[in-house]
């Protein structure tokens, strides 16, 4: 395994995206997108992935992209999890991208997606673990028939990569689908119902091989994403606690709250050495289906755990509307049943390393 710190130009990236966040992801925007129809910051996505670059990072430059590794894309996804910023970059840039770099066909695809062009999502249900059984639709005539579920993303997607039941991983324009949304606990990264009635696809490469690299590389840097909910769950609680008063002593002078924040910061720190070993065992493709699924196990319930201190920490501002810790609890208990639950990650772990129960 190599250096798990972040290099220089790892830093340099994180400075960059935070700026960007901190003058365009306001968390009152966010909270106004998520009760409007459009809770997507469409504007916000084409400046990341068209003047940043950020859509193409896992993309090799011979393919249309910036040719860098999971590290820096894990690295963007711990500011969007900070900001709880709605865009669609893990669905298309990590997870739709991934299914591609899998398949022979769908360079002219990958490259749409890379430069921003066009938004894409698996159609795989959002909670699906990487080793799991996932639906498919039925082929006929060259045409799609069926229903998905739980499509993140789906309503901002130009193209939707479909399993089918002749084994193969088709592009699907969504245009010629039908999206319905379904009521999701995260308002920021909404799920849908995906309806194909003799939906027109084109065949890219098979199923099972593109499935399991996508949903693997989701969970993995899914873990950097809980990683930058954890971290502004605590910052923000330290902060709080530093400034408010009781008794005319601040809140963080007290033991049992010191207590219980210096064990959320050693849950926080062992949280980002495995979202890190992650990142790095994906770039490099070392002990990746065991890094990924220790990451994956830990990770969850600490960024929970993270976000209901933070709320319970805040008092009563905590419990409000306009208090941004709402949208990180939410983030972090629809992430928790995301590419697969902790236990699942648990048992797959125990059969990767041949320590079943009894």
């Amino acid at each position: 395994m190599s250096d798990l710190l972040y290099a220089e130009e790892e830093e340099a990236l994180r400075a960059a995206v935070r700026d960007l966040l901190t003058d365009h992801c306001d968390a009152a925007g966010v909270i106004a997108r998520t009760e409007s129809d459009a809770p997507h910051d469409l504007s916000l996505w084409k400046t990341l992935a068209d003047g940043m670059g950020l859509a193409g990072l896992l993309v090799p430059e011979d393919r249309g992209g910036q040719g860098a590794t999971h590290r820096e894309a894990a690295v963007v996804l711990e500011e969007l999890g900070r900001a709880v910023a709605p865009v669609p970059y893990l669905t298309s840039a990590v997870v739709a991208t991934e299914a591609l770099l899998a398949c022979r066909d769908g360079d002219d695809l990958l490259a749409e997606l890379a430069s921003g062009r066009g938004i894409g999502a698996l159609a795989v249900g959002l909670h699906t673990a990487p080793g799991a059984a996932f639906a498919t639709v039925r082929t006929a005539d060259g045409t799609l028939h069926g229903e998905l579920t739980g499509i993140a993303d789906a309503a901002v997607a130009d193209v939707l990569l479909v399993p089918a039941d002749d084994g193969g991983l088709y592009a699907v324009r969504t245009d010629a689908v039908t999206v319905i949304p379904q009521v999701s606990l995260d308002l920021t990264r909404p799920v849908a119902r995906v309806v194909l009635d003799g939906a027109p696809g084109r065949r890219l490469g098979d199923a099972e091989t593109a499935v399991r690299r996508a949903l693997r590389a989701g969970a993995g840097l899914l873990a950097s994403e809980q990683l930058g909910l954890a971290d502004w769950s605590l910052t923000e609680t330290v902060r709080h606690l530093k400034d408010r008063t009781q008794f005319n002593r601040p809140l963080g002078g007290f033991q049992a709250l010191k207590h219980r924040l210096a064990q959320l910061w050693l849950e926080t720190v062992n949280l980002r050495a495995a979202a890190r070993g992650a990142a790095d065992a994906l770039a490099t493709g070392e002990d990746a289906d065991v890094t990924v699924a220790v990451a994956q196990a830990y990770a969850a319930p600490v960024a929970v755990r993270a976000a209901e201190e933070a709320l319970q920490l805040h008092g009563g501002i905590g419990m409000t509307w306009e208090h941004p810790v709402h949208l990180h609890l939410k983030r972090a208990k629809a992430d928790s049943i995301a590419y697969g639950t902790a236990g699942a990650h648990r048992e797959a772990l125990a059969e990767l390393v041949d320590l079943r129960a009894p």
